[in-house]
């Protein structure tokens, strides 16, 4: 049986997609926000913050009392004072604490701004929601046009941490990834590569040995994981079997679904392993949970999955509500899903049923679509260089460094910008990788730099005043690579953060003094 007849055989409905498409978001939201509080009203948290009077509110015919009553009652949190107020009692194996019973999982993520690994709580509900967001994507499969039937018959190679989990007593730890394949439904376990021998594996160097010397018996037609090492894993493959693409392997090899990082820095490079065109499919799920997916065919955007054990709020990214830093300021402007509008940056909150509340999840999106919900991911709250005022985002360098590869004809892998003092002034770094090393770092600048000026007009503006300069150095994708091991951050969910700042620029600035590289 194929995968799409075991999702309707398993009793796999397609009701929260539909409501999705019928029912106004603000609906959907004000229901998922009641499931929520009625989830936690006898927490920990709720008691201190009476979730009692705020479902008491919900049941009034006025809208928008609950969401008042909410702002008012529930502070915002960043990761720093939910652990520090309350998760570090679910890690101490407190039961009721900002969700119902003991958390059994935790994520251990470092997003890509923080030092040192966080502990992202995990609820089995979170795990069911996560599982049911992967379904409604499959699903949506169907309207796509030209796809043969015959992607729902072959394999789907899942690239992630490992399913290993580190006991720690009161919990287990590991990659997002790995806690939800661990817990894969027995009917989509046929379908699942690399099998769960593989996906134990901790060694990254040793997983990827272990899956290009099954490749050959298998039948992938899906293949889901962060674009950095999925490349890897494809040129591995090709190497090691003398290929010219993977399509030589995998003939029947449809669809790609990538996420955690923006995808087209990659995508040249990546269509270059092909022998055909694919379906290339956006997704966004983050520690905390499965955010928004890629719903129609060819689509720049992703849908927010408003009726899964998720409640948002958008907080605009301003100087009102955030500092130089990236750091959100108390009491900041919050909306709801049916105030925001379009093509304005915000930065995400969410309220989940793994006993996050009014979280700062840290990334920025903005709306290409109020009806239908479609939003981009624009950055990321600290991951953004503005010394000057020349506001440039992570959108902005991936887009520029896209074009530019483009035009010069070399493979961009990875990147990563820092800014500097240059005098009085300031400057901004910029590091490229690629395995073309004979490209010229002065032509590279000077397109980069003048891309940049017709990106963005405040970039422009402050390149005549006070951003004196940038370099740009190129370097083998293989010394990214290796800080990341020396981070202890290879393989699974991990990316290269974009900008470096604080800890992580040092950390950057002295491994590449050990290497000699200036």
């Amino acid at each position: 049986m194929t995968l799409l007849g075991n999702l309707i055989k398993q009793g796999i409905r397609i009701r929260e997609s539909l409501d999705q498409d019928y029912t106004p978001p603000f609906e959907l939201q004000k229901t998922e926000f009641r499931k929520l509080i009625i989830g936690a009203r006898n927490t920990q948290f709720g008691k201190a913050y009476n979730f009692s009077g705020i479902l008491q509110s919900l049941k009034k015919q006025e809208d928008r009392n609950f969401y008042k009553d909410f702002k008012a009652q529930v502070p915002v949190h960043d990761y720093n004072k939910m652990h520090e107020d309350w998760w570090h009692k679910c890690l101490e194996g407190e039961k009721d604490v900002t969700w119902h019973g003991a958390i059994k999982y935790f994520a251990l993520s470092s997003g890509t701004s923080g030092a040192s690994s966080k502990h992202i709580p995990v609820s089995l509900e979170m795990v069911k929601a996560i599982q049911k967001t992967s379904v409604r994507q499959i699903l949506s499969l169907s309207r796509y046009e030209g796809l043969p039937s015959s992607v729902f018959e072959g394999g789907t190679l899942m690239v992630g941490g490992s399913t290993d989990l580190q006991d720690n007593g009161n919990y287990a730890e590991g990659d997002l990834s790995g806690i939800t394949t661990s817990r894969i439904p027995f009917w989509f376990q046929r379908f699942y590569k690399p099998g769960k021998a593989i996906s134990r594996k901790k060694d990254w160097e040793d997983k990827l040995e272990q899956m290009t010397l099954k490749a050959k018996n298998w039948n992938i037609t899906i293949i889901a994981g962060v674009p950095a090492w999925i490349t890897i894993l494809i040129e591995k493959i090709i190497k090691h079997y003398n290929l010219k693409n993977i399509h030589e392997i995998w003939p029947n090899f449809e669809i790609y679904v990538h996420g955690g990082v923006a995808f087209e820095p990659y995508k040249q490079g990546f269509q270059k392993l092909l022998g055909r065109d694919i379906n290339f499919i956006d997704t966004y799920l983050a520690s905390e949970g499965f955010i928004a997916f890629q719903a129609n065919q060819g689509s720049d955007s992703m849908r927010l999955v408003l009726n899964n054990g998720i409640f948002y709020e958008f907080i605009p990214f301003t100087e009102e509500n955030f500092d130089d830093e990236g750091n959100m300021l108390e009491n900041p402007k919050t909306l709801m899903v049916d105030e925001v509008e379009e093509n304005v940056d915000y930065a995400l909150l969410i309220s989940t049923c793994s006993g996050a509340w009014r979280y700062l999840i840290g990334d920025i999106i903005k709306f290409v679509s109020k009806t239908d919900s479609e939003i981009v991911i624009t950055g990321r709250t600290k991951h953004f260089l503005s010394l000057c005022g020349e506001h440039l985002s992570v959108d902005n360098m991936n887009k520029a460094l896209s074009d530019v590869s483009t035009e010069m004809g070399f493979d961009l892998k990875e990147f990563t910008v820092l800014g500097v003092k240059h005098g009085s002034l300031f400057g901004h770094d910029w590091y490229v990788g690629t395995d073309n090393l004979d490209v010229d770092e002065t032509i590279l600048k000077e397109k980069l730099d003048n891309r940049l000026k017709k990106l963005n007009d405040d970039y422009k503006v402050e390149r005549i005043a006070a951003l004196k300069d940038i370099t740009v150095k190129v370097l083998p994708n293989e010394v990214f690579i290796e800080f990341m091991e020396r981070m202890g951050k290879v393989g699974g969910q991990n990316k290269f953060p974009r900008v470096l700042k604080g800890d992580k620029q040092k950390a950057w600035l002295d491994y590449l003094a050990e290497k000699s590289i200036k």
